[in-house]
């Protein structure tokens, strides 16, 4: 089977790693042509994933035309540039084509899920999600990983499933799209809120009533978007939500500690070359709650901390005000 990986971030590296675990041919396309040179030559994408040995198989290209020979192609650019990036694939690709979106964000613009956002590019071709607790550099290590695999057709999924699936990269098949993409767009608001508490030495407690708050967050905006409850029950819900917000290698938590040990939002990405895709989801995520009448509070505060130029103390106090009600809902 011919893999493209369109975006080659720590996560579109790591993915080639477990494409190729999996007997795929991997090809990926990275944005500079310099990542794309380093991987050819020395197996290895310095920049973003470095320290991590590439399969020598795996072929890199600056040209994502030649993306459009693959049998599958995974999608793992930034959230927020990803229509942006696969346009010019748009009548290039064969429409049986599946397109699998691997980032995980919403619009900030138009308030578009990554599935919204491709298919109105590529009407035709079947769009998957991957989703799931991952962090890039165990996915390229081989450590053991489970993963959702969301599409509209339950038996396409799982054939795609299946092609990628190895002994350590295991991905569960579904059919709640919309389920998916929720879990994986809000957990990164929610990671930030955590880190944030972190950095205010407010302890495990807090941690834990946020992840728990949190997951009852993203469930009201799921299913107020057309999603299942259930889903947020599963890898690309409480799975992803939990790793992101204890794991320290999760670039959203690690962005909220900064912040709440007394950083400048500023300060802390001058000095990164990832994305922590949380800081842009946040005010989508709002947005998106507002429009469908949806209350976010916690998501609410990161936004007004992050975008808003909030007090971060102000915003905990109000928080921690709220009246009390019924923990259901």
């Amino acid at each position: 089977m011919k893999i493209a990986i369109v975006g080659a971030g720590a996560w579109g590296t790591a993915l080639a790693m477990a494409a190729r675990r999996a007997g795929c041919d991997v090809l990926i396309w990275a944005f500079e042509p310099e990542v794309a040179d380093g991987i050819a030559q020395d197996n290895e994408n310095r920049p973003y994933l470095p320290g991590v040995k590439l399969d020598p198989a795996i072929r890199a290209t600056n040209d994502l035309g030649d993306a459009a020979a693959a049998d599958i192609v995974l999608l793992a650019a930034p959230a927020q540039h990803l229509r942006r990036t696969v346009g010019p694939l748009a009548g290039q690709l064969a429409p049986s084509t599946p397109l699998v979106i691997c980032s995980k964000g919403i619009e900030q613009k138009t308030l578009s899920l990554m599935s919204e956002a491709v298919s109105s590019l590529f009407a035709a071709n079947p769009i998957m999600i991957l989703s799931g607790p991952t962090f890039a550099s165990d996915v390229a290590a081989g450590l053991p990983t489970a993963v959702t695999l969301a599409a509209d057709d339950i038996d396409a999924a799982q054939r795609v499933a299946d092609g990628l699936s190895s002994e350590r990269f295991r991905p569960y098949s579904g059919n709640d799209v919309i389920g998916a993409q929720i879990g994986g767009a809000i957990k990164n608001v929610l990671a930030i809120a955590c880190g944030i508490a972190d950095g205010r030495g407010f302890g495990d407690n807090a941690r834990a009533a946020l992840i728990t708050r949190g997951l009852a967050e993203l469930t009201r905006l799921c299913v107020a978007k057309g999603g299942r409850a259930e889903t947020m029950m599963g890898l690309s819900g409480m799975g992803d939500l939990v790793l992101t917000c204890t794991g320290t290698q999760s670039r959203n938590y690690s962005l909220g500690r900064a912040i709440g040990e007394g950083r400048t939002l500023a300060d802390i990405l001058d000095e990164r070359n990832s994305v922590a895709e949380g800081v842009f989801t946040a005010s989508a995520a709002v947005a998106l709650a507002e429009q469908l009448a949806v209350d976010m509070p916690i998501a609410t505060a990161v936004d007004a901390v992050l975008n808003r130029e909030a007090d971060i103390d102000d915003v905990i106090g109000a928080l921690l005000a709220r009246p009390l009600r019924a923990e259901a809902g």
